[in-house]
């Protein structure tokens, strides 16, 4: 006897009745200003103060430091020669404040509380002491949003920087449309069909996921259930997700296999180089990789494929744009 799963037979129809709306939003001058002002802030350049001259919000700090729990220095704590900019809230809270006003070779007693949600369950919620040596102390030069920064960035000219950051921000602001047009659609999908689903892969599926619920839980130090719910009311959340990515997994693989979709080399091998890139060093044990494994090399082509069968719906369904702001372009879906 031989027991198999079979996947589900389900009629596609047509598309004409769907209808979704596309939030599009316009790049204004303030987007670009304020972009503009955050790629100073990162060239930022400091002077050194003059001896004896105290530090001040904004300015940058030298320090030396050790950490110290109940008078025993703790792990992690201890560093030399790190840059701290007063107000930028890198450090724990408290940490900077007090250290305003000390000057070059100043030595300072830091005492601060780790935050209940520190990463490090060690440390979260308890007191420390933090031995500061100050260093030096220097003040921020003043921005300028002109020739000099564009030549910093590597750009011919101010103007060529601003039409290069408006088309980075048109970009952004295209794809933030795009995915909620793309998530629209999908939704409209998933309510549409319905027909029972291979038991194994709704389990792989979940697997997956709450695989990576558990990572995330051991890295955060957050607990597995979600708040307000037990841990099987958490699973059982996770499993409708799961299912809901089969059936559009389905359902889009039917769509594509019926409308003639593929996935061109250029495409795939475009995805691995971007892939290759996030292995500094490692570059070529990565390339062979991907390219020696087939399953792995699935995994790039899937979401590849996805996009190209949520091009072709694209043409088929109706789609209205809605003209919103910037903020609820950007604003998260809540599910």
């Amino acid at each position: 006897v031989v027991t198999f799963e079979t996947l589900p037979k389900f009629d596609i129809g047509s598309f004409e009745d769907i209808s979704v709306e596309r939030p599009v939003a316009q790049v204004a001058d303030e987007d670009i200003e304020t972009a503009l002002q955050s790629l100073a802030e990162r060239a930022q350049e400091f002077e050194d103060k003059s001896d004896g001259a105290k530090a001040e919000p904004g300015d940058k700090l030298t320090i030396d430091f050790v950490g110290k729990l109940e008078g025993e220095a703790f792990e992690g704590g201890t560093g030399g020669d790190v840059d701290l900019v007063l107000g930028a809230g890198t450090f724990i809270p408290g940490f900077e404040t007090q250290l305003e006003g000390a000057a070059a070779g100043e030595q300072r007693l830091v005492k601060v509380r780790f935050p209940d949600d520190y990463a490090a369950k060690t440390l979260a919620g308890k007191d420390a002491e933090f031995d500061v040596t100050v260093k030096s102390v220097a003040a921020p030069k003043k921005l300028g949003l002109d020739e000099e920064l564009a030549k910093k960035y590597g750009f011919e000219s101010f103007d060529a920087m601003k039409a290069a950051v408006r088309g980075n921000l048109e970009a952004d602001f295209d794809k933030a449309s795009r995915d909620k047009m793309k998530r629209a659609l999908l939704d409209a999908l998933d309510s549409r069909y319905s027909f029972d689903l291979p038991d194994s892969l709704v389990e792989q599926e979940f697997s997956n996921i709450w695989s990576q619920h558990e990572q995330e839980s051991k890295r955060t130090g957050q607990p597995l259930a979600e708040e307000g719910k037990s841990e099987e009311e958490t699973k059982a959340e996770f499993r409708k997700i799961a299912e809901r990515r089969v059936r559009l997994g389905l359902v889009l693989a039917e769509i594509g296999k019926n409308a003639g979709v593929k996935v061109e080399e250029k495409d795939l091998t475009d995805a691995l180089v971007e892939r290759v890139r996030m292995f500094p060093g490692q570059e070529k044990a990565v390339w062979d990789y991907y390219r020696n494994n087939e399953q792995a090399l699935a995994q790039l082509r899937a979401p590849i494929y996805e996009e190209r069968v949520v091009d072709h719906l694209a043409k088929l369904i109706k789609i209205a744009d809605k003209t919103v702001s910037r903020e609820e372009l950007f604003k998260e879906d809540e599910e």
